[in-house]
């Protein structure tokens, strides 16, 4: 288990963390989202003890990650830019990774050829998405006890991210192991994400199970006879959006409640509409402000 527990964060006199609460369990995939900016680079540094909090801690299985090399054997981080040598191929990484690390070799094997890379090859030869894909074969191969994301699937085609997506499940399923990706693509972390946490604000504002949090949140679109206004609805909601007579309005709670909210406007026509993890996002940043 990850615990994360008051953690403050400054750069110079710019504060990027303010106390920031988390618990990831093992067994789990934990999707980190934010704006860009938001800070969630930093809080994986700190979690895989590449950083020092100022204020707070952060334990892995009840001991501090920070100088701790013990702790940190369980963890290993993917940065969105990770550090290689100019000269090493996927084979001198692997040997680079092995001092440290338990290592599958042959599994490292199997994921650069299914990803159609030479481990010969130096690493520099690569594009953005192969040497992407050279990483992510050496995370799958360490299979780690607490696996660390930044920007996931950053230049990975479809066929590659679906790849990784099942060798994250079956390291999750196998292992136990817990997983903290910290990612863009929104549609890819609802496929593979049990739990979430929005960092906004410099904290994370909200977070929980991913499946009922998306449960509660309800998204309509109602026409009327004349243009209507957010104030009009008389209820509190997370997105407004009215283009001529039709609006959308994204709100938290009973969806039977909202919808009889609605119909008492007595609109021509009211439909629900599914949301997903990036509609959701978006109307939970909106509602703190940022998108009006």
């Amino acid at each position: 288990m990850i615990e994360i527990a008051g953690i403050y964060k400054k750069y110079g006199n710019k504060s990027v963390l303010e106390n920031v609460n988390l618990t990831v369990g093992n067994g789990s995939v934990f999707g980190l989202v934010g704006i860009n900016g938001a800070g969630k680079s930093t809080l994986l540094r700190l979690a895989a003890g590449v950083l020092r909090p100022d204020e707070g801690s952060i334990l892995v299985d009840g001991e501090p990650v920070y100088e701790n090399e013990g702790a940190k054997r369980k963890i290993f981080f993917l940065p969105d830019d990770p550090y290689y040598t100019p000269n090493i191929s996927g084979k001198g990484l692997a040997d680079m990774y092995r001092a440290f690390y338990d290592f599958d070799a042959e599994a490292y094997g199997e994921y650069l050829e299914r990803f159609k890379l030479s481990p010969k090859v130096p690493i520099r030869n690569f594009s953005k998405g192969m040497k992407r894909q050279v990483f992510v074969s050496l995370a799958l191969a360490i299979r780690p006890e607490y696996l660390l994301l930044d920007e996931a699937f950053d230049g990975l085609d479809p066929l590659a991210r679906l790849l990784f997506k099942r060798g994250l499940a079956d390291l999750v399923a196998d292992k136990k192991s817990a997983v903290i990706i910290s990612s863009h693509s929104l549609r890819e972390l609802e496929d593979i994400s049990d739990s979430y946490g929005l960092l906004d604000h410099r904290t994370i504002t909200c977070s929980g199970d991913l499946e009922k949090d998306l449960d509660k949140i309800h998204k309509f679109q109602a026409a009327f006879e004349v243009p209507v206004t957010r104030e009009q609805l008389g209820f509190e909601v997370m997105s407004f959006r009215c283009t001529g007579r039709v609006a959308q309005i994204v709100a938290k709670g009973n969806a039977d409640e909202i919808s009889a909210r609605l119909n008492a406007l007595h609109p021509l026509f009211v439909e629900e509409i599914p949301v997903d993890f990036e509609e959701m996002f978006v109307s939970e940043v909106e509602s703190r402000g940022y998108l009006q």
